[in-house]
């Protein structure tokens, strides 16, 4: 365990969380102030931490204070001292007798580094500061004068970054400094000194953090970094949220080369502008249809799939997407991985539809769809490769970071596993169901024929019911077809038979699953009793957001 001597001049707050918060098992072993009335004294004292004064006096030289400190710390063992607005500059007389000693700046060292840093930065003008926790090392002379250009100057353990709001002044900027930054980055410094993984070169003044790279082990989640820092700029604010009372805003990520929304242009400029649910839902639609490489096309409704298909022509995709639920395409996206050409856009016309994205449109097609005062016309510009790695989703406190479901499967991955093989156009149908799949939530049940959805159950907290739901869909809302002699496809393992006899009632003969359940020979017999192929893919496709 690391233990910590703290040093405060007044309330000492960085050393108070990182007694709270304890990064990496550390715990503050002793607070020494040199005011009697420091605030940190009776904050410490709560917390049961024991508490040391050496008051600065007036005749008393900086090495005769230092030592006076190292003789009120000599009772207490401890291996990192952090200072935290100890306003005295310390000597070679305590750094060489203590172990490493850490302090924090409120600035973007070099930047700034005098006492009012956030007022210099707010003069300067710029868009970002933040704060630096650095080594400390001796910035006085023979004589113990201070050697003002020394100050602060020690090798950098870690930054955190501040934005600066057009809005702020510097009692503002520096609350936002210390709760924003500081209690991010000590507690981080401290972290790494806990787990052993910073190495300390006083003399070539620099600092290496072995927790602070990303892993580059094959078998240790290459590429997710200890720290993971986002810059993005405000793009727009939008008209409200998920809900009109909810503020809300898209930012923008200019390095990313990806297709996006984001990035899209707008076509038809007097139309008004993409909202939240509109920017969500478009990203949803244009990521199922960057799966295919024939023409696709897919109506998107609350980020779940309304219906999807590819074609040998756009349209007649577009067509076949539309009639598996057209009920709920009413006021949806459409996607298209083509440029859409003037009988697609008649089609997309014909019903309301809120937004169409695509990598392109003819003049023919844009004359069609400008015909709709409000259907927001977003060309992305060429597909491409996907360059977007990893996908995030904040939470309370934090967020998870994972990467994209990028796997396809072919049907050379499919394992039968009943006395009934699929035929061809069956095993065509699975590999088409289960990339479409990916894109409906968990849990999520999807019927296909051949390469166009017939019915589609998401969201559901039983298989079973997510079953029924695909089966009610087809039954009810599809037109022109139905589940009859359809494929199945389920994003996760059925972990009992029922799915399976739900499915029977429907008409569904193939069945496509991740397969892994205790219960998978029972659920096979099942399929084997009612006549039906099954094939596994030994991996499933949850899909949470």
């Amino acid at each position: 365990m690391t233990t910590i001597a703290g040093m405060a001049g007044n309330r000492g707050r960085n050393l108070l969380n990182v007694a709270d918060r304890a990064p990496g098992g550390a715990e503050i072993g002793v607070i020494l102030t040199n005011s009697p009335n420091a605030p940190v004294l009776e904050a410490a004292a709560d917390r049961g931490i024991p508490t040391e004064v050496v008051p600065l006096e007036d005749r008393t030289s900086r090495r005769e204070h230092e030592e006076a400190v190292l003789e009120a710390l000599a009772d207490y063992e401890f291996d990192l001292v952090c200072l935290d607005g100890y306003m005295r500059i310390l000597s070679d007389t305590f750094l060489e007798s203590a172990p490493t000693t850490l302090n924090v700046h409120p600035s973007l060292l070099p930047a700034f580094p005098g006492m009012d840093a956030w007022g210099d930065a707010l003069e300067a003008g710029v868009s970002v500061t933040g704060c630096t926790v650095h080594v400390v090392t001796d910035a006085t002379d023979d004589e113990g004068h201070v050697l003002e250009e020394e100050v602060d100057m020690g090798p950098i353990v870690t930054q955190e970054p501040i934005p600066i709001y057009e809005s702020d002044d510097r009692e503002t900027l520096k609350e936002r400094v210390l709760y924003e930054g500081e209690f991010r980055a000590y507690p981080r410094a401290v972290k790494w000194f806990a787990e052993g993984s910073v190495d300390v070169d006083l003399e070539a003044g620099e600092v290496s953090v072995e927790n602070d790279v990303a892993s580059t082990d094959a078998d240790d989640h290459v590429g997710l970094p200890a720290r993971r820092l986002v810059s993005d700029d405000r793009l727009d604010t939008l008209r409200y949220g998920e809900n009109p009372h909810q503020d809300a805003a898209v930012y923008a990520d200019y390095t990313c080369d990806e297709a996006s929304v984001v990035h899209a242009d707008q076509l038809n400029e007097g139309a008004k502008a993409l909202s939240y649910n509109n920017y969500n839902d478009a990203d949803g639609a244009l990521n199922l249809i960057k799966e295919f490489d024939e023409p696709a096309a897919a109506v998107i409704k609350h980020t779940n799939p309304a219906g999807c298909a590819t074609a040998d022509s756009l349209a007649e995709a577009y067509e076949k997407a539309l009639s598996t639920d057209p009920m709920s395409a009413f006021g949806g996206i459409v996607s298209l991985n083509r440029e859409c050409d003037a009988e697609t856009a008649e089609l997309i016309t014909d019903s309301f539809k809120e937004v169409v994205v695509a990598p392109g449109y003819t003049e023919e097609a844009l004359e069609v769809l400008f015909e709709k005062d409000n259907l927001r016309v977003l060309d992305v510009g060429p597909l491409g490769e996907s360059t977007e790695r990893f996908t995030e989703k904040p939470i309370v406190g934090g967020r998870l970071v994972q990467e994209r479901d990028d796997q396809s499967i072919s049907i050379d991955d499919l394992e039968v596993v009943t006395e009934r093989e699929p035929t061809d156009e069956q095993l065509e149908s699975m590999v088409f169901a289960w990339q479409t799949l990916k894109h409906v939530k968990s849990n999520g049940i999807l019927f296909a024929n051949g390469t166009e959805t017939v019915g589609i159950g998401m969201g559901q907290v039983s298989r079973v019911d997510a079953v029924r739901l695909a089966a009610m869909k087809a039954d009810e809302h599809a037109e022109r077809k139905d589940a009859e002699g359809a494929v199945m496809a389920s994003d996760a393992f059925f972990p009992f038979p029922d799915g399976i006899e739900e499915a029977a009632k429907a008409g569904i003969e193939a069945v496509v699953q991740p397969g892994g359940s205790v219960n998978d020979d029972d659920v096979i017999a099942a399929a084997d009793e009612h006549g039906m192929a099954m094939a596994f893919t030994g991996q499933r496709s949850f899909r949470h957001d």
